[in-house]
This record gives C-alpha cells, sequence and structure tokens, in this order.
C-alpha cells in the first residue's frame, strides 16, 4: 500500500516511516513541517529506500496537503502531525490549537475531496487514520481502566485539543462517510524521543549532573508504551481495523513517575556510573506540579488484542533497558537539541 504519514520526522511518526519501511513492502510519504520536535535525522536508515520520500509542510496549508495526496495518490492516511507537549500548551496553548484542531480539520477536508475522486474500489480501501492519546479520558481513580466507551474529560489546553480532533474525525466518518480509524495510546517511550518528555530528560540530566524534576511527590501514575510496539498496533489498525471503529493501545505497564525515574538511575548506575561512585538517585529533586496534573492514566487494550491480535512485545523492564542504552549509544543525535535548551521543564506558570 502507499502510506501518507503526517509527522513522520518526529518521535511516534519516525517509529512508524521505519517499521514501513524496514519491515514491510509499503511505500511511505513522510510530511512533516519540521518543527523543533522533528528531524530528519530520525528517518536516515529510510530515507535510503526508493520506497520512501519527504515533503516539507505544513498540515495547516491546505494546498500543500491537497498537492502532496494528490501526486503520491494513498490508500492511507495516518495522521500523527501534533503539538504533543502537555507543558508547552500550558504556557502556550496557540499552537495547540492551531495545529491540533485546524490541521485535523485541514486533513480531513483535503482527504474527503481526494476519497471521493476515487474509483470504487480504492474508495471502498481507503482508510484515514487519526492517532491519539489517552489523556483525551481525564484522570482515573486508583483503580479503573480507559476503555474505548470511557467519556471524554480532557484537563489540559494539549488534551483538550486532542480531545477536538477526535470529535472531528469521528463527526467526518458518521457525517460525510470517510472511512475513518481512531487510535488512544498511553505514554509512549523509546528511541529518537525528543529530551523534553519525561525519559529522555531523566537521562540527559541525569549525565549532566543536574538535578532531575520530579512533579509533585512523583505519585501520578502512566501506562508506559514502548514506541515500536504502539507503530506495531497502528499498522494492524490501519491494515486491517473496522472503519469507525476507535482501538486504545497501552503497554500493560504501569508506573508511578517517581518508579521510572528510579529505574532510568539503576539502569545508568550499572550501564555508565557515576565518577564519584554515587547513585544518580541521588540527584532527584522535586518541583512544583503541574497545573491540573491528571493523576493516573491506564489503558484497557482487549479490543485491538481480541479483534486484531496485537499485544505489546516489550515489558517496561525490557523496553527501558533498551531505551537507555539506546541514548548511551546515540548522544550525537541529542546532544545538540539539549543544547538548544529543548529540556527545560515547562509548565508551572501561573
Amino acid at each position: 500500500m502507499r502510506i501518507f504519514v503526517t509527522g513522520g520526522a518526529g518521535f511516534i511518526g519516525s517509529a512508524l516511516v521505519r517499521h514501513l519501511i524496514d519491515d514491510t513492502e509499503h511505500a511511505v510519504l513522510n510530511f512533516d513541517k519540521l518543527t523543533y520536535a522533528g528531524t530528519l535525522s530520525t528517518v536516515e536508515g529510510a530515507s535510503r529506500s526508493n520506497r520512501y520520500e519527504f515533503v516539507q509542510g505544513d498540515i495547516c496549508d491546505r494546498a500543500a496537503v491537497e498537492a502532496a495526496i494528490q501526486r503520491f495518490r494513498p490508500d492511507v492516511v495516518t495522521h500523527l502531525a501534533a503539538e504533543s507537549h502537555v507543558d508547552r500548551s500550558i504556557d502556550g496553548p496557540d499552537a495547540f490549537i492551531q495545529t491540533n484542531l485546524v490541521g485535523t480539520f485541514t486533513m480531513l477536508s483535503a482527504a474527503r475531496s481526494y476519497w471521493q475522486s476515487l474509483e470504487s474500489e480504492a474508495k471502498a480501501a481507503f482508510r484515514f487514520h487519526h492517532i491519539s492519546t489517552d489523556e483525551v479520558y481525564g484522570s482515573l481513580g486508583e483503580t479503573g481502566l480507559f476503555t474505548e466507551d470511557t467519556p471524554y474529560d480532557p484537563r489540559s489546553p494539549y488534551s483538550a485539543s486532542k480531545a477536538g480532533s477526535d470529535h472531528l474525525v469521528s463527526a467526518w466518518g458518521h457525517t460525510y462517510g470517510l472511512p475513518v480509524l481512531i487510535t488512544n495510546c498511553s505514554n509512549n517511550y523509546g528511541p529518537y524521543h525528543f529530551p523534553e518528555k519525561l525519559i529522555p530528560l531523566m537521562i540527559v540530566k541525569a549525565l549532566a549532573g543536574e538535578t532531575l524534576p520530579v512533579y509533585g511527590k512523583g505519585d501520578q501514575v502512566r501506562d508506559w508504551l514502548y514506541v515500536e510496539d504502539h507503530v506495531r498496533a497502528l499498522r494492524r489498525v490501519f491494515e486491517a481495523g473496522t472503519v469507525g471503529r476507535t482501538y486504545n493501545v497501552g503497554g500493560n505497564n504501569e508506573k508511578q513517575n517517581l518508579e521510572v525515574v528510579q529505574t532510568v538511575c539503576a539502569i545508568l548506575d550499572r550501564l555508565r556510573p557515576r565518577g564519584d561512585g554515587k547513585s544518580y538517585a541521588e540527584q532527584i529533586g522535586y518541583v512544583a506540579d503541574r497545573p491540573g496534573h491528571d493523576k493516573r492514566y491506564a489503558i484497557d487494550a482487549s479490543r485491538i488484542r481480541d479483534e486484531l491480535g496485537w499485544e505489546p512485545a516489550e515489558t517496561f523492564e525490557s523496553g527501558i533497558e533498551k531505551t537507555v542504552a539506546w541514548y548511551l549509544a546515540n548522544e550525537d543525535w541529542w546532544r545538540p537539541l539539549v543544547g538548544a535548551k529543548a529540556s527545560e521543564r515547562r509548565g508551572i506558570a501561573a
């Protein structure tokens, strides 16, 4: 198939591009604006394939999107391009509304026009796959899991913008018959993660000898999903998912944030010990909590398991070991990004 990937130079998008080029025969067009969190170094290997091409473009630019879609003639649009950092959304929500809502509307409009122009067989086979987050569901108590039927209750500008984009996609399916799919995933981690999110931020700050800033008491719970498991799920959904269906994708790995940081420190203690013989855990410090910080997320991924046969291959223990080892072996990738001050903690503005 021909797969049009928005945001294919970002964290999850680039992992999907690498997977499609390395492990399938699909052709890929990577459509990415190359914002601060997008870099073509994430797809350097894939770019050598004759099944891969890149177009720099903004998903809010209708003409650019339509031109790329009409030329590439995709069978599937996988829409990952988004502003995705909660802290940044608190300090500056404007970009999140523009990219996540207006951009998704633009993608839907362009995809609908293209889909309506297709012949019957190609029209029936076309899919618009929107990739979203579990944060749209709000915050869980100490028990329970998010299912595909959990009511939406977003708590941050980021999650509100993603909830709105989910509703737009669903509406285009109901109103116009566009064959849509939606996936909502839990917290991703793994190689090529921009060093502003928790795990890569802790790794780079630990190695720099800096304080490891943990919000509040560090008792917020997240379900951690290794990014390569996630992109296998995405492929399974757009290849075999039921049109109009939502699929939750989770790693079955609930961990408190503090436990995640302590695990990173323990792995670093083994793989690259501090020169003074002390543990990296001694660098842990606590900062004012993020406003409106959701307490717990956890995914029930039984639908995608039962209907499509997908399950995560990595445990948190195996995935986090691979992740820390990757950052230690690829300092030339992330050090220039840290130099641009991308790793400052955000989201504590009044």
